[in-house]
Parts: structure tokens; C-alpha cells; sequence
């Protein structure tokens, strides 16, 4: 959490290496939390390519976004970070994997619907682990 929620400086370096990561998506390594230096959990696995995450309110609650994906509309708290204008991110929606076989190895699936969100407004960031997401 920032200690001021007018300065966004410390999540914009939070999502400056999460862009980072995800515009390398090729080397994996088993450390934890948000700042891992890498995308990916171990050599054997498929490349990954997407450290999602949830922001969080100041009243805890989380942000929801609606998505459309099948002609199914939904609403979801997952996002994956696109891109970074000082203060305001620009995510895509991540929906839940549909195809239910494949969901335990790629819980999500990459939308079309974006939205940019102002880092001011933001309270905490929780990074979920990392996975692959096709067509991002």
C-alpha cells in the first residue's frame, strides 16, 4: 500500500516490472511475490507469459470489470497489465477458462475488452501466479 493515495510511484514500479516481465515471457524461475524477476515456476513447463492481478479499493473491496467472450457476457477481478501512462494502467479482462480441461493448467483466457484504470484510486495490487494466456 502507498503511503500517500495521491502518489502512485510505488504501484507504477510495481506494473513498470510486471510490463517488463511480460514483454520477456520466455524465462521461468521458482520465487514468489509480485517483484520475482521472472515470469514461470520452472524450466519444463510451457512459457509463460502473463503475471495477472487484482487491484484493490480503499475499502478492500475488489475491482470488477465486465467482458464479453463467446457471445457471454461477465464480470471479472483478474486482469493482465498492458501498458503504463504514469499514472493510469491500461488492463485487458481475463475470463475464466471456459474450456474446463485445460482450466487447471490455464485458468484464463484473454478478452478484448481493456480498460484503464488511474493507480491513484488504488489501494493494494495482489499478483496472482504466473500462467499463460493465448492471444495477448
Amino acid at each position: 500500500m502507498c503511503n500517500n493515495n495521491n502518489d502512485c510511484s510505488c504501484f507504477s514500479r510495481i506494473i513498470e516490472r510486471i510490463i517488463g516481465l511480460q514483454q520477456q515471457g520466455d524465462a521461468c524461475c521458482d520465487l514468489g511475490g509480485c517483484d520475482r524477476p521472472f515470469l514461470g515456476n520452472t524450466v519444463n513447463v510451457v512459457c509463460l507469459n502473463t503475471r495477472p492481478i487484482t487491484f484493490y479499493g480503499c475499502n478492500g473491496t475488489g475491482f470488477t470489470f465486465p467482458y464479453t467472450l463467446n457471445g457471454e457476457d461477465g464480470t471479472s477481478n483478474v486482469f493482465r497489465v498492458e501498458n503504463l501512462d504514469e499514472c493510469c494502467c491500461k488492463c485487458r479482462v481475463l475470463a475464466p477458462n471456459p474450456d474446463t480441461t485445460n482450466a487447471p493448467t490455464f485458468p484464463y483466457v484473454a478478452t478484448d475488452d481493456f480498460f484503464t484504470i488511474n493507480l491513484r484510486c488504488v489501494c493494494a495490487i495482489k499478483c496472482l501466479g504466473d500462467t499463460y494466456v493465448n492471444g495477448v
